[in-house]
């Protein structure tokens, strides 16, 4: 957008457009906050009590950054990226559900609406569009929702909100982002760029302290573009702090008092009743849930929060059998499936069966609804229960907890039960040695005591949010200790093309030293491939569990399992006992482990493949048996023909005929354990009989109208297309994309011309003679290409009859033609002979190392591989002849010094970030579009 038109549309008031947004004027707290952020460009901690508004920092930070967007790319302050960040996984996340509607909105119809709330937002979304180089969204919101995929925005310059946990942007920042083949480029959108709105800090308080320290161990490190950018911004909220870094948050003031809605929020009756157990904490947890709705005036809905999911279950369990069917009785924990939680948080929010805040039009209920969750409901989740139960915890626990119950200050028959569970003695021992608690520690036992002072004539305690912080003090919670983030370390780990062995977790350094539990990725497939075969589809975070390490040894035992290799498609066979954290592990549908509530080691039911529906269905008689109980061993068999045999042996009428029989005897099977009929119907009715081939994977039957495969990093480092593509076009493409996405985010003109040369030249490697013959075997194409349309499953064998070696890098030759370059033409670049020496150098150096980097490896070596070849590799850069050798077996042993040399310059994140440009612009020409792909 040009300045004129930027002039003829005028900016709204955050007060305009947080009413066009949300339909109602926004808190005065919210107000006053924006007015503050926009006049002192920064943000000060938010201490604002739950149920009043947190969310709506989003919508502050939103406008905020469009409301800088006239001005110079440079001189912006606004970071272009907002991180939400939570300390665990949210199940009912109300602040994704937000962010999702909010990007909708802002993606109108770009300003044809009529009334001023539709003006309002169509203008914030205007100058969102005029921000980035490339997309037509004004705003992307990815949820990272667990360790299998990688999202990142779709290039440096998007706007873009991110919701995640703690450990997903902690991982990304330190270049070991969980389930990432895209690490640097995760560290560069973690850690420059971006507002980090940390909900609930004192869930985190290592990673307050973790950016500071970050910095100063890259200390003369110069950023390559504006300095209030070049860093993450880390904002605190959280309702149970009064100081961060002895700073005073954002409270609420009198504006706020005077407000009607906030007046009757921090007056929502909540009496708090204590009961002391004596037995079993599951039962005494269950009774008391039994005992309020006992006591409701009507079908009412309960919510009782249990501290570990093994209590959860058991507590779900007895409610279940207590009630059998006369309530609705769910569970909620961190250990389940995409899936499985899109149901229960239906339930939840449905208006007329769940639970959900601001519901209106709520008919009367037809049962009780008891919701038994962990603390994944503590946070993010808009809900409001009218009776709730507590296990006893801490003080921000507890605070967070009560935050679901009467939310609104609608309810004014609501009631709560602390039940106080004595601590278990240890193994061995007939008392505790001291009254500690998991994941609590010893802060029960003080809740307890002050909670006891604190009891009215009514024998309850009064904990309206107004009161909650009087009653319940300071919290007493004392995190672990973290070690000191040293120079040599964060050099380990930069390394991401080869991490050193032995080197040193990332995760004490945002959570702890006595961390959360370590994990592992459970899916679960009806066809397991075997040692050395590929999983396909791919596995994906939504048909994944991330369940504690030690819960999945304890119950696999000496167990062999099959898990996913550093590629994320190859399978390996090893004993769980060998599992590491992080692993993904693919197990078979048939061994259960799984029910509609999540991870349960005693189901034995086979678990649904949620792969199925959008990829077909896999031919193998095995697992077709115990997917629906057809023995079809023969059909596949005469299905599958003669594949990688003699072709002319193959009868193509009788392969269909085949294909056919196993489709007609899987629709006539009855539904599968755990499938819904329609569900199921659904699926086999989008069959086709027509056998899907790939190379090292299992061959399927697909779907009529199946979903694309999203497309992998994996086709453009492969150089796969679905139309061959010249190499010069290719590279002319990337560097006008790459430079218009520097210059967007402000690089001075110096780097912007370093990406766009850089962009021209990456691919020039390909023109070796043997990568010609590998993405063109019968030479049809007058003009050397960048990509081939050869099919996905001879892609190995026309490799093998080029003779390009297996592992070889084209960037690598990319990197060595371009110093040949550099040796005829020193004094290169129009916007270099301004720059000091040393700049010179700087950006020559740079311009090397984003060619070699530019699918991720040399970072810090690119690794030779064995090549006998004594030819050279002869291309155009820049329009100069050059030569370079061809060998792949050669060691560029100048890159990690030059590496180190440009990390000390720009910063690791500086440099990274530097890679992502080139590397994003690469991959969105690769697919073929200017707009929004985004390789999963």
């Amino acid at each position: 957008m040009t300045a004129n038109e930027h002039e003829n549309s005028p900016f709204p008031t955050f007060d305009q457009f947080y009413r066009a947004v949300n339909g109602r004027d926004p808190f005065p707290w919210q107000a006053r906050l924006a007015e503050e952020v926009a006049r002192t460009e920064t943000w000060p901690s938010v201490g604002v009590q739950t149920g009043l508004g947190k969310t709506a920092c989003l919508d502050i930070a939103v406008w905020w950054l469009a409301s800088q967007a006239d001005r110079p790319p440079a001189e912006r302050t606004t970071p272009t990226r907002i991180w939400w960040v939570v300390n665990r996984r949210l199940l009912v996340d109300s602040t994704a559900e937000h962010a999702e509607r909010l990007a909708c909105l802002l993606d109108g119809d770009g300003g044809r609406q009529r009334d001023n709330a539709s003006q309002a937002v169509a203008a914030v979304g205007t100058r969102l569009r005029s921000l980035s180089a490339t997309s037509v969204k004004p705003l992307q919101v990815i949820r990272l929702r667990g360790g299998l995929t990688s999202r990142t925005p779709t290039d440096p310059s998007v706007p873009a909100i991110i919701l995640c946990t703690l450990p997903m942007y902690g991982s990304r920042l330190l270049f070991r982002g969980y389930g990432s083949k895209l690490r640097a480029i995760d560290a560069a959108m973690a850690g420059t760029d971006s507002l980090v709105l940390l909900d609930e800090a004192h869930l985190a308080p290592h990673l307050e302290k973790l950016l500071p320290a970050l910095a100063e161990c890259t200390p003369g490190a110069h950023s390559p573009f504006c300095e209030a950018r070049s860093q993450a911004r880390l904002v605190s909220l959280t309702a149970t702090s009064n100081q961060v870094d002895g700073a005073a948050p954002f409270l609420l003031d009198a504006d706020d008092e005077a407000n009607p809605v906030v007046r009757q929020r921090l007056d929502a009756t909540k009496p708090l009743a204590l009961r002391e157990c004596t037995g079993d904490g599951a039962r005494c947890l269950a009774d008391a849930a039994h005992d309020l709705l006992g006591e409701a005036p009507a079908l009412s809905s309960c919510l009782v929060f249990a501290n570990t999911p093994k209590t959860a279950r058991a507590v779900f369990n007895r409610l279940k059998k207590q009630y059998d069917g006369k309530a609705d009785v769910l569970l909620l924990t961190g250990l389940v499936r995409e899936r499985e939680a899109e149901c229960i948080r239906r339930w939840i929010l449905d208006p007329d069966r769940g639970m959900p805040a601001n519901n209106d039009a709520a008919k009367p209920r037809e049962k009780h609804l008891i919701v038994v969750a962990t603390q994944t409901l503590e946070v993010g989740a808009d809900v409001d229960a009218e009776y709730l139960v507590t296990e006893n915890c801490g003080v921000r626990a507890l605070t967070q907890r009560l935050g679901r119950l009467n939310r609104l200050g609608r309810h004014s028959h609501a009631r709560a039960i602390y039940v106080h569970v004595p601590p278990k003695p240890a193994k061995g021992a007939k008392k505790p040695s001291s009254a500690t608690w998991p994941i609590y520690g010893e802060e029960p036992a003080v809740v307890w005591q002050r909670l006891q002072g604190a009891l009215g004539d009514d024998r309850t305690v009064d904990l309206a949010p107004r009161h909650v912080r009087r009653v319940l003090g300071a919290p007493l919670d004392d995190p672990p200790d973290a070690p000191e983030v040293l120079p040599g370390l964060l050099w380990e780990w930069i390394k991401t093309t080869t991490p050193p062995e032995g080197e040193a977790p990332v995760e004490p350094y945002f959570s702890g030293i006595e961390g959360p539990d370590y994990t592992v990725s459970l899916i679960w497939r009806i066809h397991v491939p075997e040692q050395g075969a590929r999983l396909w589809p791919r596995a994906t975070d939504r048909e994944a569990i991330d369940v504690p390490l030690r819960n999945v040894r304890d119950v696999l035992e000496e167990e062999e399992v099959q898990r996913l290799g550093a590629d994320g498609a190859t399978v390996e066979t090893v004993s769980a006992t060998q599992l590491r954290p992080g692993d993904r592990v693919v197990l078979p549908a048939q061994r259960g482990l799984m029910d509609e509530f999540g991870w349960n080691p005693e189901a034995k039911d086979p678990v649904v493949d949620v792969s199925l529906a959008s990829n077909g269905l896999p031919l193998d008689s095995q697992a077709l048996e115990h997917l629906c109980g057809v023995r079809l061993k023969q059909q596949i068999a005469v299905a599958l023909g003669a594949a990688g045999e003699d072709d002319e042996d193959v009868d193509p009428d009788a392969q269909q005929e085949a294909a056919r029989e196993v489709l007609e005897a899987v629709r006539a099977a009855e539904t599968p354990a755990g499938w819904d009929d329609a569900e199921w119907t659904a699926f086999v009715g989008a069959l086709v009989p027509r056998v899907v081939q790939a190379r090292g994977e299992v061959p399927r039957l697909r779907v009529e109208k199946p979903q694309p495969e999203p497309r992998s990093i994996e086709f453009d480092e492969t150089s796969l297309s679905p139309e061959a593509v010249e190499l010069g076009a290719h590279g002319a493409a990337v560097g006008e994309r790459a430079r218009s996405v520097a210059a967007s985010i402000g690089l001075p003109p110096h780097l912007c011309e370093v990406v766009e040369v850089a962009g021209r030249a990456h691919d020039i490697g390909k023109a070796d003679q043997r990568f010609q013959r590998w993405l063109d075997p019968k030479g049809r194409r007058h003009a050397l290409v960048a990509k081939s349309s050869t099919p996905r499953h001879r892609w190995e064998q026309t490799r093998a009859a080029a003779g390009w070696p297996r592992g070889g890098r084209h960037e690598a030759l990319s990197a060595w033609l371009v110093e040949a370059w550099l040796e005829q033409v020193p004094a290169w670049g129009n916007q270099l002979s301004q720059l000091a020496a040393e700049e010179r150098q700087a950006a020559t150096e740079l311009l090397v190392h984003l060619v070699i980097s530019h699918h991720g490896k040399g970072r810090p070596l690119v690794r030779p591989v064995e090549d006998d070849t004594l030819a050279e590799v002869c291309g155009v850069v820049e329009g100069v002849r050059v030569r370079a050798s061809a060998n792949l077996s050669r060691v560029d042993w100048n890159q990690p010094a030059r590496f180190k040399r440009l990390n000390d310059r720009f910063g690791p994140w500086g440099l990274a970030l530097l890679e992502a440009i080139l590397i994003r612009a690469d991959h969105a020409v690769s697919a073929g579009t200017n707009f929004d792909w985004d390789p999963l």
